[in-house]
């Protein structure tokens, strides 16, 4: 019997220890979040879409910081920025992140790998609409570090984001 499973066994260790990037699934609801650029797993013509389920099941975080943009301590949460790269398989050193109104701040890749950057859906428990904010909003983790609460990570945070580039 050892002789026939064998075979059977050595696939399944290739198959399990090689490098794969797994399919990123097409969104079913309201595509709110397009990733474009040199990305492994693209699911739509090329690019990465993402609607608000796709993007709640990625590793997240939930933050409660003071802003410039909002009053007191405010709760925002939402998935990694990483994970989102990670997702669609993204490779680059800047990202432009877009808002609807056209908008962009170049983030350094860095500010997704090393840092706990998210891109925050919901504001103290709520999705957040495009008058507040939404649908995406780039939030630093200034409740982590806060010598982040400055004009050069204020001027990252884009606010009403639709989608990001990954450029080389």
């Amino acid at each position: 019997m050892m002789k026939r499973l064998k075979p059977l066994l050595t696939f399944l260790a290739v198959v399990l220890t090689a490098p794969h990037a797994l399919a990123l699934d097409a969104p079913k609801g309201p595509v709110i979040l397009t990733v474009r650029g040199t990305l492994a797993t693209p699911n739509v013509d090329g690019t990465a879409q993402f609607d608000l389920a796709m993007l709640e099941k990625l590793a997240g975080r939930k933050v409660v910081t003071e802003t410039p943009w909002t009053e007191g301590k405010t709760e925002f949460s939402g998935p990694l920025l990483r994970a989102i790269l990670e997702a669609a398989g993204a490779k680059g050193k800047t990202l432009l992140v877009r808002a609807i109104n056209d908008y962009f701040a170049e983030v350094p890749m860095e500010d997704a790998t090393a840092l706990q950057t998210i891109l925050a859906s919901r504001m103290n428990g709520k999705v957040m609409s495009v008058r507040d904010k939404g649908p995406l909003f780039l939030i630093y983790p200034f409740d982590l570090d806060p010598k982040l609460y400055n004009e050069k990570y204020f001027s990252r945070s884009v606010w009403q984001i639709k989608e990001i580039e990954v450029k080389s």
